[in-house]
């Protein structure tokens, strides 16, 4: 192999080496325009979710301020007329207190009204919507009634729950449960079990 041939052959390489570099340089520079657009647009993703995020917060504390606004809205239809509405089913109530809250051994038990004599206890609870779930969980705070509220142990427990929309047919649920259910009748507040209604009592 001639010096002329040689060197035509490492010229051959070296261009082909610098075809080689400038393929790479272009691939290197579009990855790095890719790179850069995906992050772009992920900081801009992350962005919109964290404003999305302290709107459904700002939203959520909105519809919670509210529901618990309608509740004691509730409560507030109801203390007045309990005395007026156990009598009527034979439970003559003497003493009547809003948000009665306990705590034992870490737990909390929290009680929207108590109604109460030296018979009966009735646990009352308040909603603006009552759901099944409601319903439920007041049945289980009545089976829990007495370990939190030992002072009432020889009383009879009895349950109502009270809203302004019925939803879910919690007024059935409740009624086969043995729990007092109380509904809006114009300006006031009735028992809308019928009168051959016994309640449950633990």
């Amino acid at each position: 192999m001639t010096g002329k041939e040689m060197e035509k052959g490492f010229q051959e390489i070296w261009d082909l080496f610098k075809e080689t570099d400038e393929r790479l340089d272009k691939r290197f520079k579009k990855t790095e325009e890719e790179i850069e657009k995906t992050t772009k647009a992920v900081e801009e993703t992350t962005k919109a979710l964290n404003e999305t995020r302290k709107t459904v917060e700002k939203t959520s504390k909105a519809v919670y301020d509210l529901t618990g606004k309608w509740g004691r809205f509730v409560e507030g239809l109801i203390i007045p007329a309990a005395e007026r509405l156990f009598k009527e089913r034979g439970i003559v109530v003497n003493q009547v207190y809003q948000r009665v809250k306990v705590r034992r051994n870490g737990d909390v038990m929290e009680i929207d009204i108590l109604a109460l004599n030296g018979e009966y206890v009735v646990l009352i609870e308040a909603k603006s919507t009552l759901k099944i779930e409601d319903v439920k969980e007041h049945i289980e705070r009545l089976e829990n009634f007495k370990k939190f509220f030992p002072e009432y142990k020889g009383l009879k427990a009895v349950g109502a729950v009270g809203g302004i929309v019925i939803d879910e047919e919690s007024d059935k649920y409740a009624y086969r449960n043995g729990l007092f259910v109380i509904g809006e009748s114009g300006e006031t507040v009735v028992i809308l079990n019928n009168m051959k209604f016994k309640p449950k009592v633990w």
